[in-house]
């Protein structure tokens, strides 16, 4: 049963370009209906779909109750990582610094960086740090370049520096 759940979730999840933004939470909610206020999983989608909906203010609370529950480690840090987009969407860029920083504390260096760190960048531009959001997109960036990564590094601590 809970594999169909995941498999019936991700077919909402495909086909949402194709759905209205209403009709992707009255999907999903009927498929969190299923599991249960204090299944994490669920109030995760639930919070998803709010934000995909563009409904920031319900998706909040909702992200938060999930963390709380207990999300398993390979769901955590999307969680961690909406949440702090929703917040800085929210008009809250610094909680949103803090969340992504500490999340960049516990995956320096997997997965999650680039994602983390990306919204990171955002959330400091919101807060009007842009120097420190260039220096932290250009130390993720320079991961993945073929050349110049240690050139590109050294430039991004140097904006930090200049902060």
């Amino acid at each position: 049963m809970t594999g169909d759940w995941y498999e019936r979730v991700s077919a909402v999840w495909a086909s949402a370009g194709e759905m209205a933004e209403h009709d992707v939470v009255a999907a999903i909610d009927e498929l969190v209906a299923e599991r249960g206020p204090d299944d994490p999983a669920a109030v995760f989608e639930a919070a998803s779909a709010r934000d995909y909906a563009g409904l920031e203010s319900e998706a909040e609370p909702l992200y938060r109750r999930a963390i709380e529950l207990g999300l398993d480690d390979a769901v955590l840090p999307r969680a961690v990582i909406q949440l702090a987009s929703t917040l800085r969407n929210l008009g809250k860029p610094n909680e949103s610094v803090r969340l992504l920083e500490d999340l960049l504390q516990v995956h320096p260096s997997d997965e999650w960086t680039g994602p983390a760190a990306a919204f990171l960048a955002l959330a400091l531009t919101s807060r009007g740090d842009e120097r420190d959001a260039a220096s932290v997109a250009l130390a993720a960036l320079a991961d993945y370049l073929p050349v110049y990564s240690a050139s590109v590094r050294g430039y991004a601590i140097e904006l930090a520096s200049q902060g």
